[in-house]
């Protein structure tokens, strides 16, 4: 079986064949420009660590956004955990057109991602507005230093550009031609052997959405 977890972070699956498009990704393949940037500030330490780790497993560059290195209707599975928010609504767009070119027929989306449903369920109980709009990491902090300013320059902003509950992502993968789109517990899946994928990947936040490329 050909399964591909894109935007992977430190999370790459064993087995699989695992892509992620950071910016340490990138830099990972240059030496000393990582220790550099991290001295200046530039880098963080989760980023200087994540370069580490690029360079000590297999991990790939791809971007579903724009185009991954797979053939068409090669893969079996494509996953991706808490990769999807980041997105705006026309990446989104982009990235499940590319998952649906690369999945063969019958092939299994299953995506991750913070459920919004959640968090509003959390401010309904709490009455935290602050607490509620932190969670939704939706706001970006306005560069102040130069090292920030060139920080945003070069790494662009991580935050949220769009949030989802397990209705709302199961409707966006219909409208890309997938189908029997479903919102399934933590653990579990229709995923045919899913070896080492973590089933639980991040569950207290989470929702899980699974769908198929219709066959024919």
């Amino acid at each position: 079986m050909q399964r591909i977890n894109i935007g992977c972070g430190q999370t790459s699956t064993k087995g699989w064949v695992n892509f992620d498009n950071s910016f340490s990704l990138r830099l990972s393949k240059i030496p000393f420009a990582p220790g550099v940037l991290y001295k200046l500030r530039i880098l963080e330490s989760s980023q200087y660590q994540f370069v580490k780790f690029a360079r000590e497993n297999d991990i790939r560059y791809g971007d579903a956004t724009k185009g991954l290195p797979s053939q068409s209707e090669s893969c079996d599975v494509v996953y991706s955990s808490h990769m999807l928010e980041h997105l705006d609504r026309a990446g989104a767009n982009r990235f499940l057109k590319e998952v649906y070119r690369v999945l063969r027929p019958g092939g299994i989306i299953r995506v991750v991602v913070p459920d919004i449903k959640k968090q509003i369920e959390q401010y309904n109980q709490s009455g935290d507005a602050d607490a509620f709009i932190e969670e939704t990491h939706m706001c970006v902090t306005r560069p102040v230093t130069l090292a920030q300013k060139i920080k945003l320059l070069l790494v662009g902003t991580r935050h949220h550009q769009w949030m989802y509950d397990g209705n709302s992502l199961s409707k966006l993968t219909q409208q890309h031609g997938f189908v029997e789109a479903k919102i399934l517990p933590p653990g579990k899946t229709g995923i045919p052997e899913p070896g080492a994928l973590d089933l639980q990947e991040r569950s207290d936040e989470s929702v899980y959405v699974e769908a198929k490329k219709p066959i024919g």
